[in-house]
């Protein structure tokens, strides 16, 4: 098994400087599409661009999309698409093999970095392999785990096997903690490394709160905010927040639940629960201010690769109760900066937020200790970690197949 590591690559100055470096970065998500996938990407293209480096985006064409704004850095490549059952919302790119591989016959990238399994995913990496173009991949999304949450649980060893295939075929495949790294090894992934998640501390801070926001949702200064951040969908495991707050209700009765985000499970949600806050989707500043005017954050969902939504409370001043997994894992200190949970263990969720919820200085206790994570976990840490990744799958590749150059030329 290979140690997992962030080392400065052996051999760098084997590579071509970073002035002259091009990346193809395959996605089937991206902004406006509100996900974390997609805002992940975003920040780490913005920090590549920064290094010098150019990037080719090849991603489908989104619905109502128009003309795209002008950026010498950053280049678009888009591909027809077609939208996935049950979120219309987001599209997968159609599997354009020969569109890639004559695009980058003629204009070679140093890299192809995938971030997506999907159809056009499959159809980059087989391009990108028939001409011996270095390529990397992120493991994103445990797509395996959800089969059961949409009746198709019978399939959730045919998907793992094809994410295993897909990943083994790359340089490397970069995993955002490192339970997943173990998990993935364990299931026979090679070359598997950590690249981890930062968070905006110019956006994302206590000092967003709105008091007026909080006058809408019903509260006075001293109301208690419980909120939920991210898609609305079963693998989120939202009925454990509905059960969670029901018994922080019977304490505070005066409490409110306030939901952000969209999805397949919004309308049931506000059919059902007609006297909680829905907000729909928001995004930058306006998310920011939906953050930091709430107290209490939960988190329950136990398929996240990482979950961007809990540095992002943290960093806006919210006690945050989650399953100890993920992003959480890392991030919170039990008792000390937020309430960790055993995995999978509903009743304990509950009896947390509840704690939480009853007992005032506990909970601004939590709230002034849960922004000082972020000092430790910034974007331009990860970007500079992506850039070194990277700039490995290059030189993995010209170790491995030192005949690469060869065979593109015939």
């Amino acid at each position: 098994m290979r140690r997992r590591e962030n080392p400065a690559m052996d051999g760098h100055d084997a590579l071509p400087g970073s002035a002259h470096l091009n990346l193809v970065l395959v996605t089937e998500t991206w902004p406006p599409e509100i996900n974390g996938v997609a805002m992940t990407l975003s920040r780490l293209v913005k920090g590549l661009a920064q290094r010098h480096w150019q990037v080719t985006l090849v991603r489908p064409r989104q619905r109502g999309e128009g003309k795209l704004a002008t950026d010498r850095k950053i280049h678009h490549m888009l591909v027809p698409g077609f939208p996935i059952p049950g979120y219309s919302s987001l599209r997968v790119g159609a599997p354009m093999y020969e569109k890639l591989r004559h695009a980058w016959k003629y204009h070679r990238p140093h890299v192809v970095h995938i971030a997506t399994e999907g159809p056009l995913g499959w159809a980059a990496l087989k391009a990108a392999r028939s001409l011996g173009i270095p390529v990397s991949s992120s493991f994103h999304t445990n797509f395996h785990q959800y089969c059961r949450h949409y009746r198709m649980g019978w399939l959730g060893g045919m998907v793992s096997r094809h994410l295993r295939q897909f990943h083994n075929q790359c340089a490397l495949t970069m995993v955002p903690n490192a339970a997943l790294a173990h998990v993935l090894e364990e299931d026979r992934y090679r070359n598997v490394v950590i690249l981890g998640r930062g968070v905006d501390t110019t956006l994302f801070s206590p000092s967003r709160c709105d008091p007026l926001l909080r006058h809408a949702w019903g509260l006075g200064a001293d109301g208690l905010a419980v909120l939920y951040v991210g898609r609305m969908a079963a693998e989120k495991n939202l009925q454990l927040v509905v059960q969670a707050f029901e018994r922080i209700r019977q304490q505070v009765p005066a409490a409110r639940m306030v939901w952000v985000g969209d999805g397949p499970e919004l309308k049931r949600l506000r059919k059902r629960h007609p006297d909680h806050v829905f907000c729909g989707s928001q995004v930058d500043e306006a998310l920011a201010a939906h953050y930091a005017s709430a107290d209490l954050f939960l988190f329950p969902s136990m398929t996240e690769t990482f979950g961007n939504v809990v540095p992002e409370a943290m960093a806006s001043g919210l006690a945050v109760v989650a399953y100890d997994d993920a992003a959480a894992s890392l991030l919170i200190q039990h008792h000390q900066n937020g309430e960790l949970v055993g995995l999978g263990d509903a009743t304990r969720f509950i009896e947390a937020a509840a704690r939480v919820a009853r007992d005032r200085s506990y909970l601004m206790r939590l709230k002034a200790e849960a922004p000082r994570i972020s000092k430790d976990h910034s974007w331009e840490q990860v970007c500079n970690e992506f850039d070194r990744y990277l700039r490995m799958a290059m030189q993995r590749t010209q170790v491995d197949r030192p005949d690469a150059a060869m065979e593109q030329a015939a």
